[in-house]
């Protein structure tokens, strides 16, 4: 569903070129979920917003179903690739209600016909009752926010869905429930995703398989199963893995001890 191949982004900074991806290349199956990890700065978000059509200034070759994509993108590719952004409150408009956010995408696709009752299967979907539907974010919680905005992403029925650390800006309670709705949807619509995380346990969780990036390359590819074996083959995988076990003193000797 997903081809990236020698994807390569330069930013500048000041009189500086900062190179944030260096050749990265991946295929993602239809239906499947793939994770993307990496400390921060390690270039996952970069690459979902270029797929996302985000980010325009870039080298390489993209494709969706095998179709190629250029730096420009068509109504029919934002029909059928969506976005959920990290933070669900500065992703929602803070003076829309619920209802006009989620009919804002069916208006732009010209697809308002039967507005209403989209709307409130999309409600629906997201486990959120239909009282919310005129309500503005600020009131609702972080987790309701986050489920407005996928049930936004959703509403046009994509085949994709990028997901940008779609749980960092939540309670450990909310992260759970979120990332059940996630893998319902992606069963009930066999939904291809790549999900961005700093969160192994999270990826664990959803993913099928996961690439891992360090310094805009990918050093890594494997099957979740594989990391949850505590198998990876490259160091610095190794050392996300012990990190994400918490501290000890011999973990941190390890990781300072370790190439």
């Amino acid at each position: 569903m997903i081809t990236v191949r020698d994807l390569t982004v330069t930013f500048r900074a000041g009189n500086r070129l900062v190179p944030a991806l260096r050749g990265v290349s991946l295929d993602v199956a239809s239906g499947e979920v793939f994770g993307l990890v990496g400390e921060s700065g390690s270039g996952k978000s970069t690459v979902l917003r270029v797929l996302a059509g985000l980010t325009r200034d870039w080298s390489g070759t993209l494709a969706i179903a095998g179709e190629p994509l250029g730096r420009r993108r068509t109504r029919a590719f934002h029909a059928r690739v969506q976005m959920v952004f990290q933070d669900p409150y500065g992703s929602l408009h803070p003076r829309h209600t619920v209802d006009r956010a989620l009919s804002e995408p069916l208006r732009i696709h010209r697809r308002a016909a039967d507005r209403d009752a989209r709307v409130l299967r999309a409600l629906d979907d997201v486990g959120l009752d239909r009282s919310f539907r005129f309500r503005y974010p600020h009131q609702l919680s972080g987790g309701q926010r986050q489920r407005v905005a996928i049930a936004r992403a959703l509403i046009l029925e994509p085949a994709v869905l990028l997901l940008d650390e779609p749980t960092s800006a939540l309670d450990v309670s909310v992260q759970a429930e979120i990332l059940n709705l996630l893998r319902r949807l992606r069963s009930e619509r066999d939904l291809t995703m790549i999900l961005v995380s700093h969160d192994l346990t999270v990826v664990g969780h959803m993913a099928d398989r996961l690439a891992v990036m360090r310094h805009g390359q990918v050093v890594e590819e494997m099957p979740v199963d594989r990391l949850a074996r505590g198998e990876p083959a490259h160091p610095y995988t190794r050392q996300l893995l012990r990190a994400a076990q918490g501290y000890d003193p011999a973990t941190a000797e390890a990781l300072l001890a370790e190439p």
